[in-house]
């Protein structure tokens, strides 16, 4: 059909409309627009997007870094000193701010890049109609006139009138506040005023369907639908995690104790007779030094970073604060369809019955598994149901295709009883020379009801309850021979005097890497539980294969937990390792359960109904292949992949995220606290102040960014997956690490002061350069032996991480020019430093880093 050009829509009450009105008000037609007029309406109407808070430009970010108020005091300090004649002083001091600010805004804009890319990959899609053929593209690419198909556990993407639907329910509480889903049709409306719960007929975007299936035409995308009017009250997701907040409290504190010693710094420098104008900027270069104002933006690229990394891995992470909280993770109660195991059945084991009934070459087995199914063989693609789709690879393995071919067309299907759930069984007729077979297949009990021997019936149920027992699903098969068939077509005329021909046993097969990653959480503290609506054979049988199911672990159905009041299921929650039978409203009970003991739960999920438990659990993780856009929307995190395996490679990266960002914490606070003691300090003990503000405000530009973005890379401890999970409560600063920053940063301070006092007693004149080389060195020394807290650097490995290596070779090279490059020299006040000299302050660097590696030897 010939499509109108594009259309500029007006208000329309389409729920007021018949479905081909509709059609004709939006040029459009049932078989959706032709790609022309999808491109001429793209242009038209933009992207199907809500509005966002608009992006600063990468110049507004850059302007933002000078926004900080030490950041102005600092080039206030710069005006007044060249106001005072000191050009020198206040061109360096303009330069060092420039070079921050560069610093700073690269973090930010690194870090809201990594974000948005992490966001791209969670676009939510759409399946369209285009030209007659169907697609699938980004909901984003939707326009006006777009046909789209509906199916439960998808998100509304636009504004859409339904012209076809099916048992379709709408959960529209994000909408109307109606928290009961919506049952939807077709009809055109009469009342044109009706509110937005009232109309029945349409399906808006923001919402999700809860049951059925249906097609619809788009109406509205944008701003332009219901939820876009309205797009102002619903607020924008914020990136702030526990973490960075807990960080930014302290960060405030931390300023404050900062500025009253700074003040303490200048007011006895002024009493001792120091130049005040000196001291000011003495104390103002020691509050920007002191204060770590890279800490917020460290911790938001090392969390970005992280997802990064993850996403990479195949785990993507929709909201910041869920790569904190996986360090935490003490249970993973995940699902075995398709997580543990492949989703892909297979005919595992075959018993075949040798009837002395059968004369023909060919066995009953092998005949009734090529013959009684629904799916179709194409170029080695099987389409059909995934049960008998495994039949018939099992029967293909057994007797080869070209047989398989043979027997179809040897033995043409007549007629066929299709399965119901009253019968359990289903029943295929075929010509069979001049007489009539009839094939059975179906659940056992139901084929040994059919079956004329009794003791076949009897054999065929012992062997499959066995079977049943070994986690396999078991399928029967039975046969018949008829002279003539008879004269209605009925179960109670065919079904019955069958003899047996055998048995199919089919399983799910676990994934190749589940096993390994089940041993990983249980050295790490983790104890993975499995949910299953399986039944309980099956799923304890998979559980002991794959080490989730133990000799001490419980196994409960649903109907036994059912059973069990709050205080009974609390009392044996922590040792049940697999739920079979269980329903949605019983997977929320787990969770609680759990985490009312206290424990950080993870909880896998891909339905609709398992959005409940997904949202209430620590960390949601939502199927991305098989899961719903609703499980996805309610989840924290999304497995590209449905892998278990990949949950425990998130876990791991999650405690490897923390564990680096303590380990730039460590070093920056550790580096801040020991330039405060050592402007504190020296006039206490009777020297000269021993840094210059221009030394002060250097160090703190060359030591901090680099490094500590590079401890974020650091590669994980190797004993991270053999540690017990983190405590949730647990502060930043626990396990030694405040203790650490105050010992450190005094050695660091004393040794520094030691330098000074030995080169003013030996009258060198190079005392300042040579204090504020050694300041420098100490902490590229620090740098280094913080980069695991248990393990020596020998063991790490010094080139494990070059990213740190490189900044720590570019610092000391800036450094050495600062100290030997002769235009530099008056800028910073610095002279050449004798081979003696140099060597003393490399000695106390390696002093430091030995005393850092001893703790972690007292530590061990």
């Amino acid at each position: 059909m010939k499509q109108k050009p594009a259309i500029r829509l007006k208000e329309t009450r389409y729920h007021t409309m018949s479905a081909p009105e509709v059609f004709r008000a939006l040029a459009s037609a049932p078989g959706g627009l032709a790609a022309a007029e999808v491109e001429a309406r793209t242009a038209l109407y933009g992207p199907n997007e809500l509005p966002v808070p608009s992006k600063r430009s990468p110049w507004l970010l850059f302007l933002d870094q000078f926004r900080d108020v030490m950041i102005l005091i600092l080039l206030a300090a710069a005006v007044v000193s060249a106001a005072l004649g000191d050009v020198v002083d206040a061109f360096v001091i303009a330069a060092i701010v420039l070079l921050n600010a560069v610093i700073g805004f690269v973090q930010t804009y690194r870090a809201e890049k990594a974000l948005d890319a992490l966001k791209k990959m969670g676009t939510a899609k759409a399946t369209v109609f285009r030209d007659g053929a169907s697609t699938v593209l980004d909901a984003s690419e939707l326009v006006p006139g777009d046909v789209v198909q509906l199916e439960a556990g998808n998100a509304v993407p636009a504004d859409m009138r339904l012209f076809d639907a099916h048992a379709l329910k709408v959960d529209e509480s994000a909408l109307t506040g109606e928290s009961v889903p919506v049952d939807k049709r077709t009809e055109a409306l009469a009342d044109s005023d009706s509110p937005l719960g009232d109309r029945l007929n349409m399906a808006y975007k923001g919402t999700l369907v809860a049951n059925g299936r249906a097609r619809a035409v788009v109406v509205a995308t944008g701003t332009r639908t219901e939820l876009g009017k309205i797009a102002d009250l619903l607020g924008t997701e914020t990136t702030d995690t526990p973490l960075k907040k807990r960080m930014a409290a302290f960060g405030r504190k931390l300023t404050y104790l900062i500025l009253l010693v700074s003040a303490i710094v200048f007011l006895a420098g002024w009493l001792r007779g120091e130049e005040p104008v000196q001291m000011l900027l003495t104390a103002i270069g020691l509050s920007v030094a002191a204060i770590p104002e890279s800490l917020p933006a460290l911790l938001t690229v090392g969390l970005a970073m992280g997802a990064a990394r993850m996403a990479s891995q195949k785990a993507l992470v929709r909201h910041l604060p869920a790569v904190e909280t996986l360090g935490s993770v003490s249970f993973i109660c995940t699902d075995k369809t398709g997580t543990l195991t492949l989703n892909e059945m297979r005919a595992a084991r075959l018993h075949v019955h040798r009837s002395p009934y059968w004369d023909l070459d060919h066995l009953p087995l092998h005949l009734a598994m090529a013959l009684n199914h629904d799916v179709e063989l194409d170029k080695g693609s099987f389409r059909g149901e995934p049960t008998e789709a495994a039949i018939v690879k099992g029967v293909l393995a057994e007797i080869g295709e070209d047989t398989y071919r043979h027997l179809v067309d040897c033995f043409p299907r007549l007629s066929e009883l299709p399965f119901d759930a009253d019968r359990r069984c289903m029943t295929t007729v075929h010509q069979f020379g001049d007489r009539i077979l009839l094939l059975g297949k179906g659940a056992p009990e139901a084929i040994a009801a059919l079956l004329e021997s009794g003791e076949e019936a009897a054999e065929l149920d012992r062997t499959a309850r066995q079977w049943a027992a070994e986690g396999l699903r078991v399928l029967a098969f039975g046969y018949r021979l008829l002279d003539a068939l008879p004269g209605h077509m009925v179960s109670d005329e065919l079904e019955k005097e069958f003899r047996w021909a055998g048995l199919v046993g089919l399983m799910d097969p676990p994934r190749e890497k589940v096993g390994p990653a089940i041993g990983q959480c249980r050295t790490a503290g983790i104890r993975p539980v499995m949910i299953t609506g399986d039944h309980p054979a099956t799923a304890c049988a998979i559980a002991a294969d794959i080490g989730i199911l133990t000799g001490s672990e419980q196994v409960l159905s649903g109907a036994q937990l059912d059973r069990l009041d709050k205080a009974a299921f609390a009392a044996q929650v922590e040792n049940t390792a697999v739920y079979a039978r269980v329903s949605p409203e019983q997977k929320l009970r787990i969770v609680r359960a759990l985490q009312a003991k206290g424990h950080f739960v993870a909880m896998t999920g891909d339905g609709v109904n398992d959005a409940p438990s997904l949202k209430a659990a620590d960390i949601g993780v939502a199927m991305g292949i098989n899961g719903t856009d609703v499980s996805k929307e309610a989840a924290e995190m999304v497995l590209l992949d449905d892998d278990f395996a990949t949950i425990v490679k998130a876990v791991e990266e999650g405690r490897r995220i923390y564990d680096n960002i303590r380990k730039f914490v460590r070093y920056i606070l550790t580096c801040n606290s020991a330039e405060v003691w050592i402007i504190l300090l020296a006039p206490l003990v009777g020297m000269p102040m021993p840094l210059l503000p221009i030394q002060i405000l250097w160090i703190n530009l060359v030591t901090d960014g680099l490094p500590g973005i590079a401890l974020a890379n650091e590669t994980p401890e190797k004993d991270l997956m053999r540690r017990p999970p983190r405590p949730p409560r647990e502060s930043l600063f626990s396990q030694g690490l405040g203790f650490h920053i105050l010992w450190v940063g005094l050695l660091m301070a004393g040794l520094t002061l030691g330098i000074q006092a030995w080169a003013l007693g030996t009258g060198r004149e190079h005392w300042q350069t040579m204090v504020f080389t050694s300041l420098s060195f100490l902490q590229m020394a620090h740098a280094l032996a913080v980069r695991s807290e248990r393990s020596f650097v020998f063991q790490v490995g010094f080139f494990s991480n070059p990213f740190l290596l490189a900044s720590v070779s570019a610092t000391l090279l800036l450094q050495l020019a600062v100290v030997y490059v002769p235009f530099l020299n008056p800028l910073f006040n610095t002279s050449p430093l004798s081979l003696i000299e140099l060597s003393v302050c490399v000695a106390v660097a390696a002093i430091l880093f030995h005393a850092v590696e001893c703790e972690k030897w007292v530590k061990r």
